[in-house]
């Protein structure tokens, strides 16, 4: 075997062997790792020769540890090693499952390797101790070594790896050399070759001065590191910072062969927007945005964003339609089954449903339902769509007041969506749904903006054909959409939106009316809901009529609902308590305690007990709830002409009092009232129920019949209610709301009506005949007409309305 001499002349001039023996000892190559003497180090043994040295270790645990000069070199040869390494001894040897070997080792001392004697199966060398050289003390040397130390630990407190126990062991060493074999060991910024190089060097002096070096050089690099992250974390975004996250995530998946979601989301995307047949412009539009989507990480920002508006482009309806065709037969029955009465709105619908059968491409009209709580407004619509064969979809735009509500919100808003008009359209899936808007009448206005103003787009036909939600912002067709609005008043509503709208008016009903109804729609309703059955309640006609007379007030007949409810739940109650026998509900039973109770509106009886008063008049009113009665009394006291007015009476009301009292005046002595009277009196008028602001030019009559009934003495007619208009000349002028107020009266068991001449066509139109049973209509033209119906005249026509008013006091029916 060929020997090998290695001269550490050559690596330290100053080097001299002048002590040891030396000896044949195995030699454990290393990679990437140098053993310092005094240090424990442990090291993974994997090659087969390696494994085998130790293995072959006896009592005699002492090796060689010598560093390669190469670390990818598997089988290394004498001269792929460094001439110095480490005297060690092995404390400990762990089999792993792989059948390699973790070692411990405990280095001694600094050797050189002379000459190797064996090379198969494991190397052998003969060593020799290298004594290290040290040098006097003196405070430089000591200066030195505390700069040293002091240089390791600035490096230890500003590393994220090094533990800060580090400082404290070399803190606790005293001696130079060991102090630099310890940083040496600790530091893992040293590469192998300078390890090595410390390691090869016996002098301490020399050793301490090129760790200075290398700590000096090291905390520089640590600083500036520090400092340009730091800068760096600063400059970047947290936006920026996760793109590069998830590029490097979408890099491992790629790796370990995951799928990839954002492609699959972008091809599903891709097959919605073809499946969805979208006009060319919005095509176009979603596939730029798609293009956009499939650049995106899945987890940027606005990918959610982009997803969301490809996904609302790619569900919305744009050529599905209902595509049924319309049966006006079908649509009749319909229309007759849900609904009682309304010829005038059903015949308006089926107008146009026959010119949409001759022109299906027809431009939707805009219908308003106008009419007081109850009258059946937003049912009527979802028979309308019954009868057509579209989907039917609501939205209610009570108290909205943000424009964006109606339009949508524009995309760079957080959590932005379409208006209320296309997540209508979506809801419905096809693009002629039938689109109701209760409660336009109700639409705010502030700072947010006008909600009725961005309705125009929506509602009028020269528009909508290319409505643009700001989500979306492309243009949608709603031409097709037949749109229906309701509101209780019409006031309210902008004067360009109303114009759009053709207005179809629902008054209230009449007592007949609500009995048909109640018994063809509401009691079969309510039996169902509260799960009772027809074999065990019963309803008489008579007990519906009393319901309507005696605990509704109402133009509609939603109370009138409640109260079939109440009932049906109080003979459920009885049944699950062991009743069983049938309940034939009568008005005795009605009146129960356990029931409805006590009568809670007698307005028959109030007029004709408060009519006995001179100077009380019973006024008719328009109310958004569909018409009210309206008392108005006068009275008269000692004083010297004053005149006041009391009742949250509004400025055009309290201009139809003076009107009235400038007209009593000025025909005083046709009237048979003293001239002098009213300057030695008081007159006061009174409007009961003083927290309801109350406004309107229709109570002129009203008000000229109770100062003349006060100061003649005269009781009016006892079921008598008027309302009309009045000029200084004497005239009587016509007013609005005829039917409301006629169904009001009419509701209040009020037997004469008087309404001004100029009114007799709108009773004629809009009342039908039996509606105006039981109640006599008096047309004047003149206040002096007035107060002949009003007042009467002889004393038989006198002696009649007394024995009415005490029959209607007592409860006996009037013939």
């Amino acid at each position: 075997m060929a020997k090998e001499t290695r001269n550490l002349e050559s690596i330290d001039p100053e080097y001299r062997d002048d002590a040891t023996q030396a000896r044949t000892l195995p030699v454990l190559p290393v990679r990437d790792t140098v053993l310092f003497p005094h240090a424990v180090l442990p090291l993974t043994v994997g090659r087969e020769s390696s494994v085998q040295l130790i293995n072959s270790l006896g009592e005699d645990k002492t090796i060689v540890v010598v560093a390669q000069r190469e670390a990818r070199i598997d089988n290394p040869q004498p001269t792929d090693l460094y001439a110095l390494g480490t005297l060690a001894v092995v404390h400990k040897v762990v089999k792993m499952p792989n059948q390699s070997l973790f070692v411990f080792a405990e280095g001694l001392e600094r050797v050189r390797v002379d000459e190797y004697a064996q090379l198969q199966p494991f190397m052998r060398a003969t060593v020799e101790t290298v004594s290290e050289v040290f040098p006097p003390k003196s405070s430089e040397l000591e200066a030195l070594q505390r700069n040293v130390l002091t240089l390791f630990q600035q490096i230890v407190s500003g590393s994220p790896t090094l533990s800060d126990e580090l400082s404290t062991v070399a803190m606790n060493i005293e001696e130079p050399g060991r102090l630099v074999d310890f940083i040496a060991s600790s530091l893992p910024s040293l590469s192998t070759k300078d390890k090595q190089e410390v390691l090869e060097t016996p002098d301490v002096r020399t050793r301490l001065e090129r760790m200075n070096s290398h700590l000096t050089k090291e905390l520089e690099v640590q600083q500036l590191r520090n400092k340009i992250q730091s800068e760096v974390q600063d400059r970047v975004q947290q936006t920026q910072r996760e793109y590069y996250l998830r590029e490097q995530m979408k890099a491992i998946q790629k790796e370990l062969g995951e799928s990839d979601e954002n492609t699959r989301d972008v091809e599903e995307l891709r097959t919605k927007i073809d499946e969805a047949k979208m006009p060319e412009d919005v095509k176009k539009e979603a596939l730029k945005e798609l293009g956009r989507l499939s650049r995106m990480s899945p987890m940027a920002a606005d990918y959610g964003v982009t997803r969301n508006y490809i996904e609302w482009l790619a569900v919305l309806p744009w050529q599905k339609s209902s595509g049924s065709e319309v049966d006006i037969v079908k649509a009749k029955e319909i229309l007759d089954a849900d609904h009682y009465d309304l010829e005038r709105v059903k015949n308006r619908i089926l107008d146009y449903l026959s010119v949409r059968r001759l022109k299906p491409g027809m431009k939707g009209p805009i219908l308003c339902f106008a009419g007081p709580p109850g009258v059946g407004k937003t049912s009527l619509g979802k028979s309308i769509a019954r009868a057509l064969g579209r989907k039917f979809v609501r939205i209610s735009l009570g108290g909205v007041h943000d424009e964006a509500e109606i339009r949508g919100h524009r995309r760079t808003y957080i959590g932005a969506l379409p208006g209320q008009i296309m997540q209508g359209i979506r809801r419905a899936e096809t693009n002629d749904p039938v689109f109701m808007l209760d409660e336009i009448d109700k639409v705010g206005r502030d700072f947010r903006g006008d909600p009725g103003s961005a309705l125009l787009e929506a509602l009028d036909p020269e528009q909508n054909a290319t409505f643009r939600d700001n989500y979306l912002d492309v243009p949608f067709d709603l031409s097709k959409v037949l749109f229906i609005t309701t509101a209780n008043m019409l006031e309210t509503i902008s004067e360009p939106l109303r114009d759009r709208m053709e207005i179809i008016e629902l008054q209230g009903y009449t007592e007949p009316e609500k009995t048909h109804i109640a018994f063809q729609y509401l009691i079969p309703r309510q039996v169902e809901e509260n799960g009772v059955t027809a074999e065990q309640i019963e309803f008489t006609e008579e007990s519906i009529g009393f319901i309507i007379r005696h605990y509704t007030r109402e133009a509609g007949v939603r109370n009138l609902e409640r109260n079939i409810g109440t009932i049906c739940r109080k003979q459920a109650r009885r049944l699950a308590e062991g009743k069983t026998e049938k309940l034939i509900v009568t008005p005795e039973i009605i009146q129960k305690r356990d029931f409805l109770g006590g009568m809670k509106i007698r307005v028959d009886t109030e007029i004709a007990e408060r009519t006995k008063r001179h100077g009380v008049v019973v006024g008719l009113a328009w109310t958004p709830a569909g018409g009210d009665i309206l008392f108005v009394e006068a009275t008269a006291m000692k004083g010297k002409g004053g005149f006041n007015i009391t009742g949250q009476i509004q400025d055009v009301m309290r201009e139809s009092m003076q009107a009235a009292l400038s007209w009593v005046r000025s025909n005083a002595a046709q009237l048979g009232i003293d001239e002098d009277y009213f300057a030695n009196h008081d007159i006061h008028i009174h409007v009961p129920a003083g927290a309801i602001p109350k406004d309107g030019p229709s109570a002129g009559i009203t008000i000229v019949t109770a100062l003349v009934s006060l100061l003649t003495g005269k009781q009016v007619r006892p079921l008598l209610a008027m309302t009309g208009e009045i000029t200084l000349s004497g005239n009587v002028l016509p007013i609005g709301g005829v039917k409301e107020k006629f169904l009001a009266a009419k509701r209040a068991g009020v037997r004469d009506v008087i309404f001004p001449a100029d009114n007799k066509m709108n009773v004629e139109e809009d009342l039908l005949p039996q509606q105006l049973d039981g109640v006599s209509v008096h047309y004047v033209t003149t206040i002096e007409e007035v107060l002949q119906v009003a007042l009467p005249q002889s004393p038989q026509d006198r002696r009649v309305d007394a024995e009415t008013r005490e029959q209607v006091i007592s409860g006996v029916p009037v013939a």
